[in-house]
């Protein structure tokens, strides 16, 4: 049978399997052992060729050549990883290995990872899939006591390769078309565009939107406060109107007309999928989508604190429930241990957790059975693993119920309403961080102080008062809100679309994509669409711009997935939308304008140069794309300010290099490192100082041991000096 050849998506991952499968022997790229090999990917390995390598003509972007419908895709290794794949293709070509086991993410990415190495290696032998939701060395073993034949996921495979098929045919055509056309830097894709046109029609409804001034009348009574209605509205639009109905309620008495006594029973909410800790993490902590998922992706494959974070499941399967005594011991830290130790003394309630119908390839976000030692984790990883642990364990409590009072009272013809609300079992909610007790989910508040009043009381009105408002626009995308809308769209009808725009484990990097490009940018937690990103929507084809469109893509995409469609339909549909697409660009009239142009000219040709922020710092490039010219105006260091010790930029070029802080600080380059010689301290430096402070007992500041772990783990493989 020989060895068998396993395939992870990261060296940190492949690491991990190859010490529970007892691969000892570490070589350059892979861990051998006696029955198996643990080699890994660098991410993608493997990418959809560019389009040169189908059309010379394709190499120069030209308007005339598109649009660019290849009738079957290419492969290509990706250069910068080629040195890895020609390992990997080596180890699955060897005599002695039998088979190959695809350890990559269990969803439809990691799948399209290692099929594409295997397709691209020419390997034609056996292959398996291993399939866990979390890293601990328990569930490595069972999953491998347990492998699948690689084929029952082949449509798995199909569905996330008609999505990098569709969108290579469909983002590389628009964008070639869009900049060739308008002579600019503009890029469009599948779900970015509709995403940004989302952000954009949001912005234009806010600066068009004419506020309203309306007042509210309310009138305080022993204890309680209640609030005029007329017609199912509390809000009087006439000034006039509302002082004459406060004069007429001076010295008045109200009397009690009804009391509506309900009780609630709300049971907790259920675990977390990705998106939903994306969303209440943004809320909480401000963190981006992308900061959320990669520190899920930290807790789940270098800690094994948390199970496969990339899921849009909410509950697990029954087969989970036997190890969630085990979970909740090891997430019971803290302020959680005593609601822990209160659940563990009787059977758990396990039915607001456990549905296998609503569980698709992964269970909802929860703790492993792997105790957490928190002093090794950073700030982010400490608040989202117990966000995490706090939603798994408020699953299992006991129901929230509270009772509501709606109280309706007259008083001089005029009809008044009160809510009370009395809690009598917080439940889940002692421990989740809920909304506030005196306000219900529709903004509406509660007395929650004196019990109401009954059925025909009659109060005297000790204070009425005016309070004036306007009527607000729709509030700007924040991160959370957005994800939701991403997650249920909304059709040009104002009715929500059956799909999605991207999966949870794509909206992350897709709004990532939006700030890098320059079509928005952060206002505190507020999205705001840059003139670029306006200008882009205003120029791109409006087939492009509808969520409902690219809902219906995804949700095809899924039917892939499942085996409900054939991919080869699909794709040939995103043939005929590109090449629609470029006809409606080539058709189009407009004008694009630089909003970034500066009064300098291009040294080669003349044009306009334009200030552009790149990933490492501000460059000026030339307007005219054909051109080509940049040039280097400031890039981001690491260097540290000897004042602040923020980081500094480094400006100009040649011996006239300066680095600059934003408080004021400047030194020549020369200056820096004639001052610097000799103090730079290597990885190595830092292991051994953090082993000292180990070893000392003393353990040194938990913030500074924090930032040299980040350090270490950031600068991994890589020369520091």
């Amino acid at each position: 049978m020989g060895k068998s050849l396993v395939l992870a998506e990261k060296p940190s991952v492949a690491r991990e399997l190859a010490g529970v499968l007892g691969c000892r022997g570490g070589q350059n790229g892979y861990y051998e052992g006696g029955k198996y090999i643990v080699t890994w990917a660098l991410g993608h390995l493997v990418t959809l060729a560019d389009p040169a390598a189908y059309d010379k003509r394709w190499e120069k972007w030209d308007m005339d050549t598109l649009p660019m419908l290849p009738r079957s895709m290419k492969l290509e290794v990706i250069r910068q990883s080629s040195r890895q794949f020609g390992t990997v293709k080596q180890l699955m070509n060897r005599q002695d290995v039998g088979d190959v086991i695809i350890a990559t993410d269990a969803g439809r990415e990691g799948e399209l990872v290692a099929r594409w190495i295997i397709i691209k290696a020419g390997c034609k032998k056996p292959a398996k899939r291993l399939w866990i939701s979390s890293h601990t060395d328990r569930s490595i073993r069972e999953g491998f006591s347990k492998l699948r034949p690689a084929g029952e996921y082949e449509n798995l495979f199909l569905s996330a390769q008609a999505r990098s098929q569709a969108d290579w045919l469909v983002g590389l055509n628009v964008t070639r078309a869009l900049t060739c056309r308008y002579n600019a830097q503009l890029s469009a894709g599948r779900v970015q565009t509709p995403t940004l046109a989302m952000i954009v029609r949001r912005e234009e409804e806010i600066r068009t939107f004419k506020s309203v001034p309306f007042s509210t009348v309310r009138i305080k009574l022993d204890g309680f406060e209640a609030s005029w209605h007329r017609n199912g509205s509390g809000r009087i639009f006439d000034d006039a109107e509302a002082r004459r109905l406060k004069d007429r309620l001076e010295g008045q008495t109200a009397s009690v007309t009804a009391v509506k006594l309900t009780r609630h029973t709300v049971p907790p909410p259920p675990a977390y999928d990705l998106t939903q800790l994306q969303r209440d993490a943004n809320k909480k902590y401000a963190y981006t989508a992308k900061e959320t998922l990669d520190v899920c992706q930290s807790l789940y494959e270098r800690h094994k604190l948390l199970t496969y974070p990339r899921t849009d499941s909410r509950y697990i399967s029954k087969d989970i429930v036997p190890s969630l005594r085990e979970r909740l011991l090891a997430a019971g830290q803290g302020e959680l241990k005593d609601a822990v130790r209160s659940l563990l003394k009787s059977p758990l309630r396990t039915q607001y957790l456990v549905n296998d119908a609503k569980v698709t390839d992964h269970h909802a976000i929860i703790p492993t059975e792997e105790q957490a030692s928190l002093w090794d984790l950073s700030g982010q990883e400490q608040n989202i693993y117990e966000m995490a642990a706090r939603q798994f364990i408020c699953t299992m409590m006991p129901p929230y119920v509270y009772e509501t009072a709606e109280v309706s009272l007259a008083a001089a013809g005029e009809t008044f309403t009160a809510r009370f609300r009395t809690v009598l079992d917080p439940g889940w909610r002692s421990l989740s961080a809920a909304p506030s007790e005196d306000e219900d989910e529709d903004g509406e508040e509660f007395s929650v102080g004196p019990r109401a009043p009954e059925k025909g009381a009659r109060l005297p009105i000790r204070e009425v008062r005016t309070v004036p408002g306007k009527t607000s626009p729709p509030a700007r995308y924040t991160e959370a809100t957005l994800l939701t809308a991403m997650e249920h769209p909304v059709g040009d009808n104002g009715r929500k679309i059956t799909g999605s725009l991207g999966t949870p484990a794509t909206r992350a990097d897709i709004i990532d994509r939006l700030f890098t490009a320059f079509y928005a940018e952060r206002r505190g937690r507020e999205i705001v669409p840059t003139s670029k990103g306006k200008q882009l929507i205003s120029l791109a084809p409006p087939q492009l711009l509808s969520a409902e469109l690219t809902a219906k893509w995804e949700e095809r995409l899924a039917r892939i997935a499942s085996g409900a469609e054939r991919d080869t339909a699909f794709i040939e549909d995103m043939r005929s939308f590109a090449s629609s697409l470029v006809d409606q660009v080539k058709a189009a009239v407009g004008k694009y304008v630089h909003d970034n142009a500066t009064r300098q000219n291009c040294p080669d040709c003349g044009a306009v140069l334009l200030r552009v922020k790149g990933k490492h710092g501000e460059m000026l490039v030339c307007s005219d794309r054909e051109c080509g010219y940049r040039k280097s105006v400031s890039r981001a260091t690491n260097a540290r300010c000897p004042n602040c010790h923020k980081k500094m930029e480094l400006r100009g070029s040649g011996d006239s290099q300066i680095f600059a802080c934003v408080c004021g600080y400047r030194e020549k380059l020369s200056a820096f490192k004639e001052r610097t010689a000799g103090k730079s301290a290597g990885k190595a430096d830092v292991r051994r100082y953090m082993e000292k402070q180990k070893n000392s007992g003393s353990g040194g500041s938990s913030a500074m041991a924090e930032q040299l772990a980040k350090w270490l783990e950031n600068n991994r493989g890589h020369d520091t000096k």
